[in-house]
């Protein structure tokens, strides 16, 4: 039997937007969520005690790195990635199908499975939904995705159709391999995932495939690709509104403020990136005005915080000035700082998504929010 691990907490009123939670095995998750990025179980430049000081209740880590390295063995004896990163949070593991698709330049997809080489040494694997499964289970991950086929912006409609088939067929599989191991006392949720590229009647017909299956939840995937801002949204838009309503519903690679707010927006309650911190160690802060770049000279001699209404560490403590030093000389303080201040924003903001919904407001906060974010006050103000 499928259990429910999703309670709608409140609808807006004013659009799809709702907010609720997640019951996991190792914890309650707030949504709207915001999920950081942990590739080899660890969030870069930031301690597990840093995401317990923001607040985070769920991070995601990666099954294609991890497999590779150390391998599911080592990390199953270690007490799956609890015992093995320290994190006793919920982890949601992803299923290595974008690894495969974007990092191995020698791949193969077939009926069985996806064979690949490894970006470490070249050694070649396979990947079956079934193989998937086991090492996501070995990983006693909490939330598990089912092994997909990817397919990127500008694929044609034949590519298409074969991946979708082949994506369907790994979820029949998959589900059986994850009921077995559901028998045998493995607590953590499947999570399948919506395919069709950017044709509608192949979204319609993954979406429809997919609430057949009568899983837990349900990811979105093929979005945020490379195609531009407002298809993400429409095709969003359009995919969400043949999924069932009380499911929990997850957008993959989504971590900037304007693309959360659009999801938030079709009734999406979850999202993961790992943009903020990618773009913390290359210099650049969000702030309520927009992305701040601490490089530039004109910070130099700049001793107010990084965003005046934040409330982090970062934001009580150090200047401007000092964070551009530390970028400037490579320091690896830099890093760590600008990432803890980009993951707290975001988890601020989402606490003020979740309030903003519960009160009906949640269109006007997002319309605030963006007029602000993309004005880039900064540069008038500094």
């Amino acid at each position: 039997m499928i259990e429910n691990i999703f309670e709608i907490k409140h609808e807006s009123t004013d659009g799809a937007s709702r907010t609720g939670t997640l019951h996991l095995p190792h914890g309650d998750v707030q949504t709207p969520v915001f999920m950081p990025v942990g590739t080899n179980a660890t969030v870069k430049a930031l301690t597990k005690d840093d995401l317990e000081e923001i607040g985070f209740e769920i991070i995601l880590a990666n099954t294609y790195h991890l497999y590779l390295r150390p391998g599911p063995d080592i990390i199953e004896e270690a007490g799956g990635l609890h015992g093995f990163s320290g994190w006793k949070k919920n982890f949601l593991t992803d299923s290595g199908g974008f690894q495969v698709w974007s990092l191995s330049k020698l791949r193969k997809i077939t009926e069985e499975g996806a064979l690949f080489s490894s970006n470490i040494d070249g050694s070649r694997h396979m990947f079956t939904p079934e193989r998937v499964v086991d090492i996501q289970s070995q990983f006693n991950s909490d939330i598990q995705m089912q092994l997909d086929v990817c397919t990127g912006w500008g694929e044609d409609k034949k590519s298409a159709i074969h991946a979708l088939e082949i994506t369907k067929n790994w979820l029949r599989r998959a589900k059986e391999e994850w009921i077995k191991k559901c028998d045998f006392g493995y607590k953590g949720i499947l999570m399948p995932i919506v395919q069709g590229n950017f044709f509608e009647d192949l979204r319609i017909q993954s979406a429809e495939f997919v609430t057949e299956m009568n899983m837990p939840a349900i990811a979105i995937g093929g979005l945020s690709v490379g195609e531009p801002p407002e298809v993400f949204a429409s095709m969003l838009d359009f995919t969400v509104n043949y999924l069932p309503r009380e499911k929990a519903k997850y957008v993959m690679g989504i971590g900037t403020p304007d693309y959360i707010l659009d999801a938030v927006h079709s009734g999406i309650d979850m999202f993961d990136c790992v943009l903020p911190t990618r773009n913390a160690r290359n210099g650049s802060y969000f702030t309520r005005d927009g992305n701040l770049p601490i490089k530039q000279e004109r910070f130099a001699r700049d001793f107010g915080p990084v965003d005046p209404e934040c409330n982090c560490k970062v934001c009580r403590s150090y200047s401007r000035a000092y964070l551009r030093h530390l970028f400037k000389s490579q320091e690896i303080l830099g890093s760590m700082l600008a990432s803890y201040h980009n993951l707290y924003f975001l988890h601020n903001m989402m606490a003020e998504i979740r309030v903003a919904i519960s009160e009906n407001r949640f269109e006007e906060y997002r319309t605030n929010f963006l007029k602000r974010y993309h004005s880039d006050a900064w540069k008038i103000k500094n």
